[in-house]
């Protein structure tokens, strides 16, 4: 069975090229989302194996998001990777505090993405 990863971003082009590098490489099941509001709303209707989900959005930001996926029993439980261009060190220790599976890096390379989040959720 496919896994189904939701890519919360919202930038077209950074969703588009994950997605398709997910389903293409990975042969996932990608559903998207273009805001945080969106993308928890999404998470608890499609209940994703995963959660990819920007740092930097308007509105409802990646941990605000992430915080909002924790407070509700039906996503609570699934696992959230971030994807954020911001590399300082405090920023990725401020970040995995959250309690985030992993940090990921924009730019991210589209033919390892899938990997780098299987490994990172312990995936086969």
């Amino acid at each position: 069975m496919a896994r189904k990863i939701l890519i919360i971003d919202d930038e077209d082009d950074i969703r588009e090229v994950a997605a398709l590098s997910l389903e293409s490489v990975a042969g996932w099941e990608v559903i998207v989302a273009d805001s945080g509001a969106q993308g928890v709303a999404r998470a608890a209707e499609q209940k994703p194996d995963a959660i990819l989900l920007d740092v930097m959005m308007p509105g409802m930001d990646g941990p605000a998001t992430f915080r909002e996926l924790r407070r509700n029993p039906a996503t609570a439980r699934i696992p959230v990777l971030l994807l954020t261009a911001k590399v300082q060190g405090s920023d990725q220790r401020r970040f995995a505090d959250l309690g985030v599976e992993a940090v990921l890096f924009k730019p991210f390379d589209p033919l390892t993405l899938s990997k780098q989040i299987a490994s990172a959720l312990g995936w086969k």
